[in-house]
């Protein structure tokens, strides 16, 4: 029997675990507010999907699948794939020890996390459990946390999204422990694809916050102002509060860090928001003036420019900040340095989700479900372009049209595994740690996955349908 992931069966523990409201980086933090101008905040994505595709049809990480087919399209890029997985317990040393102060956030799938355990890279493993772990470079680096199947936020069916949450969660503990999930405090979703339905994104806030975030990363193509414009230059510079409202009225906000737009991959491959950081100044925020930060987020392992240009210029762009007034500084840190002055939340300018105002100004009489349900449809027969699919980076593609053979099972899966195991999980969450459950929740999670509808009809969709069939064998299967 293949090994199970470790991805449920401490939801309650991890939860309180997470509630905990002590800073994390003031204590070993080299950075002053007073000390710097601007900042700049970078994160790599990285990523590798699950597929049915091992000997005998068995779940294997796709990078797996890579190696072992070399000459299959573009996988003899899988071992420089793998290196770029690690490479980062090198370079950031490697620049402490040159007297540099580096600093990087990581993002990493669930799929991938379990996968490089699954082909046996302790390599891999033991860099990443050194990043994430040793008492040196938690002051450097910054794990943020993410779907553990990178499932694409606003076609997810509600229930499963803190289901994605927790998984990960479960997953990155078993890997760095305790105290290394506690330190997870901003979170970046998969395709930076943001809901704008208002019941989505409450519901994906709601989760956010209940598993101890305290901050989400987005697009900045993916919000707007309370009066729907797009933010203003000045705007993305500084911490933004997100709000979400529900068809009830009800509101929930958190802290968003605008992801600016780009060419995602070789802006962070040759650092340019470095260069960006260096010509800004101090920005307004409330009755302050705060450094203005730079944050962006690319695929750590995709494109000749990040296999190949990115460690120089990470190593150039720490260089040249060695004695400057711009500084590489992470997103948690940046808001706790914040906090300390008494700088919050509350002084954040607002924001919402694209088309929230459209959305709100079209909604008649008494707010409810069925009213606003109303109004997104005369928006969209009065307007082609309007939609409440979300934003993400790849606005060129859709991650719903044309995906009736993925969605459709998909969200017959969900309701099935949650008609099968709610009540009695509630009942006994112990249940939540049997290998039954957990292999029924492994074939939820990885349907999700976005590379499922990313890669187009034929051999992906396939694999959708082959971990939906035995998804749903497996729940109609006794404890």
């Amino acid at each position: 029997m293949q090994t199970l992931p470790a991805i449920s069966g401490r939801e309650r523990e991890l939860q309180k675990l997470m509630q905990t409201a002590q800073p994390v980086w003031l204590a070993q933090s080299d950075r002053s507010l007073e000390t710097f101008s601007s900042g700049f905040a970078c994160a790599l994505h990285m990523h590798q999907p699950t597929i049915p595709a091992g000997p005998g049809g068995e779940l294997v990480s796709h990078l797996q699948f890579m190696l072992e087919h070399p000459d299959q399209g573009d996988n003899h890029n899988a071992e420089p794939f793998a290196q770029c997985y690690r490479r980062m317990a090198e370079l950031i040393p490697r620049l402490i020890d040159d007297g540099c102060s580096p600093r990087i956030m990581l993002d990493y799938s669930g799929n991938l996390l379990w996968g490089v355990e699954q082909m046996g890279r302790t390599d891999i493993t033991d860099a990443l459990r050194y990043l994430a772990c040793d008492p040196t470079m938690q002051r450097h680096v910054e794990w943020l946390g993410t779907f553990w199947g990178h499932a694409v936020a606003p076609s997810t069916p509600i229930p499963d999204l803190k289901l994605q949450i927790q998984a990960w969660q479960h997953q990155f503990a078993a890997i760095a422990g305790d105290a290394a999930l506690q330190r997870v405090r901003g979170f970046s979703l998969p395709e930076m694809h943001l809901p704008n339905h208002p019941e989505t994104l409450f519901a994906l806030i709601q989760a956010l916050k209940e598993c101890g975030y305290r901050w989400l990363l987005v697009q900045e193509h993916s919000v707007e102002t309370l009066n729907g414009a797009a933010l203003p230059r000045e705007q993305t510079l500084v911490p933004n509060r997100l709000i979400a409202r529900n068809s009830n009225g009800e509101e929930i906000s958190i802290t968003a860090l605008i992801k600016t737009q780009g060419s995602d991959t070789k802006l962070v491959g040759q650092m340019q928001p470095c260069y960006e950081a260096l010509g800004l100044e101090r920005q307004p925020l409330d009755t302050c003036m705060v450094p203005a930060l730079v944050s962006q987020i690319a695929d750590g392992e995709n494109g000749g420019v990040m296999m190949n240009e990115f460690p120089a210029a990470f190593i150039q762009a720490h260089e040249r900040v060695r004695n400057e007034a711009t500084q590489a500084i992470n997103g948690t840190e940046y808001l706790e340095l914040l906090q300390a002055e008494g700088i919050g939340p509350e002084q954040f300018p607002p924001i919402q989700a694209v088309q929230q105002k459209r959305l709100w100004d079209a909604v008649e009489g008494e707010l409810s479900a069925t009213a606003v349900d109303a109004a997104i449809n005369r928006l969209r027969q009065d307007d082609g372009g309007f939609s409440m699919d979300g934003a993400s980076w790849t606005n060129n593609l859709s991650w719903v049209e044309g995906y009736t053979n993925v969605l459709t099972p998909m969200h017959q899966l969900s309701a099935d595994f949650h008609a099968r195991f709610d009540d009695a999980v509630a009942a006994d969450p112990a249940m939540s740690a049997t290998p039954h459950y957990r292999n029924c929740l492994l074939h939820l999670l990885l349907l999700e996955t976005s590379c499922f509808r990313y890669w187009g009809q034929g051999t992906w969709t396939d694999y959708a349908r082959e971990i939906h069939s035995r998804g749903e064998a497996l729940l109609s299967k006794p404890q």
